[in-house]
């Protein structure tokens, strides 16, 4: 800008040397905020000039402007730019010492960019973006984390020998430790470092999870509480995150040398387990032998070496996996996986899967259920025994769902019940009679409780039917038979059933289409 004494005058210069041209529209906005009136037709014309242009502006008085800046602070308040306008020919300059006054008055307090602030002062451009206050991003951490010296795989396989038997002896299903033993460490959380932006507010790094170690008995955890050690020979599992070291309860047999036996550890029977006998412990319970008739109860895995006959009334109740060498006239429940070699006439749930390998492999009458697939040798049998197999269905959700069934049929009878005394009672209060104190005292109670029973109703078929919903959407839930299935065999996937009309080789059955199918395996 140049101020002369006939006028003030803008001097608009053509781009050299690779430059950009003069932004029109920033040189217009530089004018309205100084209230300088102009022709915008005569700022387009010279813009678009080959030679320095200078355009009259519509101002009376001949003031000198001093050197300028506009100053834009981003929506995250990271970081700061300025453009500095030059001043008119005779204007004053910015010192640096005012220009960081000035950014402190406007709020700007974090990251001031001294070098490129300097550079500006050593060597003046203008119309160009210059950032001179920088934000600091907050350095985000890492969640704590505990790293186990066993293993934690609750999916643990028997190992198989070379004829496609299960090695019993040789489960490699239980965590052995020994005194002294590091079980686990803790890894604690960082939390990070603070940020800040360039108005000096400060930025708080994301939420870490903490952790710390959870031990029972037999376990010593450091005094810095980072680390668990094995206090006895025994063997370790992980439960809800919790570590537990037990000592293996071991006896003979199960008979009435030894009575019904509940324990808070590990149980290794070396013998048998006798009809009519328990066993239950929170651990593992291992059998070398066979049981008869008997109730077994874990909250971890079974181990049976040579099988289960149940005689009718034995069952095995596992919270992990249940492994036998055969299962007869039983009724078998796990929360994991159920090995063996075979099945007969016996009730059988998994909440994963079910397999039936080795010489034999053979599930024959009964019913076997398991959330993701059942896997056979030889499924049915010649003789027609019923054998209905079932998956993509959670074993304890259909329980569940039958059992609200009867309580929502109980819950609508007591309402039906109590139905026509209402009735009876509010057609003697239409005609007139007057009811005893007793008499509706209890008619108030028949109310509540058909009220509550009604409450129940809707409850209780709101949650079945949500249930209900969840049955049968495991779409890759699958039956495979590597041998024989035979007629008369029922596969149910979901809520889709067939049921096996000839004898079949090495298929696999799906659920496709909401039918089930049989595929080649």
């Amino acid at each position: 800008m140049i101020c002369e004494e006939n006028g003030t005058f803008l001097q608009i210069e053509p781009p050299s040397d690779g430059g950009d041209p003069v932004g029109i529209n920033e040189v217009m906005e530089y004018l309205n905020n100084r209230n300088i009136d102009f022709d915008s037709q005569s700022l387009y014309a010279a813009s678009s000039a080959r030679e320095p242009q200078k355009v009259r502006l519509n101002r009376n008085t001949h003031m000198e402007e001093r050197e300028n800046y506009k100053l834009v602070i981003q929506p995250d308040n990271m970081q700061a730019i300025v453009r500095f306008y030059a001043p008119s020919k005779n204007g004053e300059l910015i010192t640096r010492n005012e220009f960081i006054s000035d950014l402190g008055f406007k709020g700007i307090k974090y990251g001031i960019q001294d070098v490129e602030i300097d550079k500006f002062f050593r060597q003046r451009r203008y119309c160009e973006n210059i950032v001179v206050a920088l934000g600091k991003q907050p350095r985000h951490g890492e969640d704590a984390r505990i790293e186990y010296y066993f293993s934690t795989d609750v999916k643990a396989r028997p190992t198989l020998k070379e004829d496609g038997s299960v090695d019993f002896f040789h489960l490699n299903t239980i965590n052995h430790c020994s005194k002294g033993d590091v079980l686990a460490k803790l890894f604690p959380e960082d939390v990070g470092e603070a940020g800040r932006n360039v108005l000096g507010e400060p930025l708080k790094p994301r939420e870490v999870k903490k952790k710390k170690l959870k031990c029972g008995r037999n376990i010593t955890l450091s005094e810095d509480k980072l680390t668990l050690t094995s206090d006895v020979d025994g063997h370790v599992t992980l439960v809800d995150d919790k570590v537990f070291v037990s000592d293996v309860l071991t006896v003979e047999n199960v008979d009435n040398a030894t009575g019904n036996i509940e324990y808070e550890g590990s149980v290794q029977v070396t013998g048998n387990v006798c009809a009519n006998f328990s066993v239950v412990a929170k651990g593992n319970i291992e059998v070398g032998g066979v049981v008869e008739g008997a109730y077994i109860q874990a909250g971890g895995d079974i181990i049976i070496a040579r099988g289960m006959n149940g005689m009718g009334r034995g069952e095995l109740k596992a919270g992990g996996n249940i492994v036998a060498k055969f299962m007869e006239n039983s009724t078998a429940m796990a929360k994991g996986y159920v090995s063996s070699e075979s099945i007969l006439h016996s009730s059988v749930q998994a909440g994963d899967e079910v397999t039936v390998t080795g010489k034999r492999g053979f599930i024959t009458g009964g019913r076997v259920c398991a959330l993701n697939s059942v896997s056979v040798k030889t499924l049915g049998s010649s003789m027609g025994a019923d054998t209905i197999v079932e998956v993509g269905v959670d074993p304890t959700l259909k329980s569940r769902i039958q059992q609200m069934q009867k309580e929502i049929a109980e819950a609508a009878r007591v309402v039906k019940s109590v139905q026509p005394l209402l009735t009876a009672t509010q057609q003697k209060l239409a005609k007139g009679i007057k009811l005893s104190p007793d008499q509706i005292q209890y008619m108030k109670s028949l109310i509540a409780l058909s009220q509550l029973k009604k409450k129940e109703v809707e409850d209780k078929t709101v949650e079945m039917e949500s249930m209900q919903d969840s049955l049968g959407n495991l779409t890759n839930a699958s039956v495979n038979v590597s041998g024989v299935v035979f007629p008369g065999t029922k596969i149910c996937i979901g809520d889709s059933s067939m049921v096996v009309q000839g004898q079949m080789q090495y298929c696999k059955f799906i659920r496709t289409g909401g039918e089930v199918k049989m595929t080649a395996l």
